[in-house]
């Protein structure tokens, strides 16, 4: 696999189905189609602003397990993208919007762990599931701001940025313990 290869995770349940496609490498482009428009504004988000490229087909009945769903699927697709690239590892962005301030740190390193605090329990559910299925290490804080779209939309954007950073190639292996087997 190389860094402009396509990853495809597919997901069907009684609740829902999901066809996703991320390429890490990419342009900002995302093709979206999936409901609530929320969901697809937090995913355009994170394409554009971390250079990568998304498409999202889901479809299902229940607001909570659709947006779940996505996140899962996004994290898995994360996962399976990763392993064979040498690569910065770490990621980290600071992102204002009007009256908020996020920041986001990740390690994209088997060690599974998500500290998300946001006011929108979906979107917090969203990238705890992302991550844990990812494999990585999250963590998503307010440093100012009430608004919970501009939250939100902050830790979106700054996901991408962070992911962007971290999949840099670097040539090395950024670990002391040597390369890391992912299960």
């Amino acid at each position: 696999m190389t860094e402009k290869s396509w990853i495809q995770v597919q997901r069907s349940t009684r609740e829902t189905e999901i066809e996703l496609r991320l390429r890490l490498q990419g342009s900002g482009r995302a093709k979206l189609s999936c409901e609530p428009y929320f969901l697809r504004h937090m995913l355009e988000s994170f394409a554009i602003h971390g250079g990568l490229d998304l498409e999202v087909s889901a479809r299902g009945e229940d607001e909570h397990h659709l947006i779940e769903d996505v996140g899962l699927c996004l994290g898995q697709a994360i996962r399976r993208a990763v392993p064979d690239l040498v690569i910065e590892r770490y990621g980290q962005a600071i992102i204002p919007m009007d009256d908020a301030l996020v920041l986001v740190v990740l390690d994209l390193v088997e060690r599974p762990y998500a500290q998300v605090e946001l006011p929108v329990g979906l979107y917090v559910h969203f990238l705890r599931s992302m991550a844990l299925e990812g494999g990585f290490t999250l963590h998503v804080r307010p440093l100012s701001g009430e608004d919970p779209h501009h939250l939100v939309e902050a830790a979106f954007k700054g996901l991408g940025r962070a992911l962007r950073q971290a999949v840099r190639p670097t040539g090395r292996v950024a670990s002391a313990k040597g390369e890391a087997e992912w299960g």
